[in-house]
């Protein structure tokens, strides 16, 4: 039976004035009843255009198919034939620019929930074989090292180890999980889902090493000529932060995205019984617009922030963030200055923030992106009265392995090279994810990691 219903089963939420005091998950997820309601919008097409938005091909009508019969279980089978990390994607990814914007539901009305029965799948199978025993593959004799614990690298690792090779995952820093652990938060992503995923691959046998700088305490050559290993994957991602070169950026009370979400989500600076220092600050403006910014000012909100602002140069239609994040932020009382920039951080004489100095913007002519370049409203300036500003405009590669690697080659990104099988220019060595392409999505580095682990394999087991 199919329901023709033109809306989506909502999802169920915290209420926006009690979640944005707290880091519990915001959606609450699909009851079975729910699920399976949702997965009966499903048309199953012959044609399938879903899973041409899916960076890891999940058969996506074969899962919901299973779903509305509520055979939840052969529902997870199917997802897992194909995506690591289901729990993960069901929550992160972008699908409405992905998988349910090919959806034919999307043409009169709102396509078929597929990241949400996803996350009903993988959480239904946590709370019902969680506990299931895990038979590592039989070994291949191949010995493989992954360098980054972030998606692209969890999702290699685990293709790999299901493929027989002896797998070891180097993490520099003491968590493992990349992105997934520092940068996207607890209200979005419970860190207890990814260790649970990659408690999964240690039973499976990858072997994981933290505090392991590569291109410092190891280099990638050293890995192959002294480790042992027969091949190299490069997932390190794109994790340092960009500034805009303004005046007052160097006063106390600004710092950049990636340091602030890494004290509260890695360094747990929203538990009390962590003394991780962060500024408590009550006034705070977030320059950017992005799904980091978004994760940003949330996070200010429920750190105790009375005022929290988005700065964003380019109108409400070109803003980059997931529809589902501004909306929530703006629930929970965000507020968004839109063609606006800012020109100038102000201090007192103690050089701590007093205010962000901002111009209005107005859309020009397209520029080479395809978007209407803002153009600057002259004599427009203000001055918004903040005590914190946090810089969300993007991250920029490390190239510490590019320039402590012999002979391996950048793209014309400032990426690690590579070519559609992820090979760089040296046929040992992979790479994907951030790392190659500049700062993505979990999924898209899922689809690297998986790419890698196919072109390892054909490299080694020709």
């Amino acid at each position: 039976m199919i329901n023709l219903t033109r809306e989506k089963n909502p999802m169920p939420e915290q209420r926006p004035d009690v979640r944005n005091k707290n880091f519990l998950e915001v959606s609450t997820g699909y009851t079975e009843a729910d699920a399976v309601r949702e997965a009966m919008r499903c048309l199953n097409c012959r044609k399938k255009p879903c899973m041409t938005g899916c960076p890891v091909m999940v058969k996506i009508p074969d899962f919901i198919a299973q779903v509305a019969k509520g055979e939840f279980e052969e529902a997870y089978k199917i997802i897992s034939e194909t995506s690591s990390l289901p729990a993960v994607c069901g929550r992160v990814c972008p699908q409405e620019n992905q998988c349910e914007g090919k959806c034919v539901h999307g043409k009169k009305g709102e396509p078929v929930g597929i990241g949400r029965l996803e996350r009903f799948v993988a959480d239904w199978h946590a709370a019902n074989y969680g506990d299931e025993e895990i038979k590592p593959a039989e070994s291949n004799g191949h010995k493989v090292a992954v360098v980054g614990s972030g998606p692209a690298g969890l999702a290699c690792a685990g293709d790999l180890i299901n493929k027989g090779y002896d797998v070891t995952v180097y993490e520099s820093l003491h968590k493992i999980g990349g992105v997934l652990v520092y940068g996207i938060p607890q209200f979005r992503l419970p860190k207890e889902i990814v260790a649970a995923e990659v408690a999964k691959l240690e039973a499976k046998g990858v072997k994981f090493v933290t505090n392991a700088i590569i291109g410092q305490s190891l280099t990638v050559d050293e890995l192959i000529e002294e480790e042992g290993y027969e091949s190299v994957f490069i997932g390190t991602g794109a994790g340092l932060p960009t500034f805009m070169n303004i005046p007052g950026e160097n006063l106390l009370g600004v710092c950049s995205a990636n340091e602030y979400l890494t004290r509260i989500n890695l360094m747990k600076a929203y538990l009390p019984e962590y003394d991780t220092p962060i500024q408590k600050a009550k006034k705070v403006a977030v320059v950017g617009g992005g799904n980091v910014a978004m994760d940003a000012a949330r996070c200010a909100k429920r750190m105790g922030a009375e005022d929290v602002y988005i700065i964003y140069r380019r109108s409400a239609e070109e803003i980059p963030a997931r529809a589902e994040e501004i909306h929530h932020a703006v629930e929970e009382g965000i507020e968004f200055k839109y063609l606006t920039n800012p020109v100038k951080v102000v201090g007192d004489e103690n050089a701590y923030v007093t205010g962000i100095e901002c111009v209005k913007m107005e859309l020009g002519e397209p520029d080479a992106s395809g978007r209407r370049k803002p153009v600057v409203i002259e004599g427009s300036n203000f001055v918004l009265d903040v005590d914190c500003v946090i810089m969300a405009i993007g991250t920029r590669l490390n190239r510490l392995i590019l320039e402590t690697t012999e002979n391996l080659q950048a793209n014309e990104r400032g990426g690690i090279g590579t070519d559609s099988s992820a090979a760089t220019n040296r046929p040992e060595i992979f790479a994907g994810g951030d790392a190659v392409t500049g700062a993505a999505t979990v999924i898209k580095a899922m689809g690297a990691g998986k790419t890698a682990a196919a072109g390892i394999d054909s490299f080694l087991r020709p």
